[in-house]
């Protein structure tokens, strides 16, 4: 369990690292939201999931 919990926590460092240099690079470019929304959507779809996931593991891990 805390080994599946320590890999959630590793995810999420990652994908929010992730999200926070790819929404600004995209939002420099003249067509980049138009042509990366779906993408960036669900980045930040997973990025919720993995929040409460790891919200939810950390109650069980204690």
């Amino acid at each position: 369990m805390i080994a599946l919990f320590q890999i959630l926590v590793l995810l999420f460092i990652f994908v929010s690292f992730l999200l926070v240099v790819s929404v600004p690079v995209v939002f420099a470019y003249p067509n980049g939201w138009a042509d990366k929304k779906n993408t960036l959507f669900s980045g930040l779809a997973l990025w919720f999931l993995l929040l409460f996931l790891v919200g939810i593991l950390n109650s069980f891990v204690l």
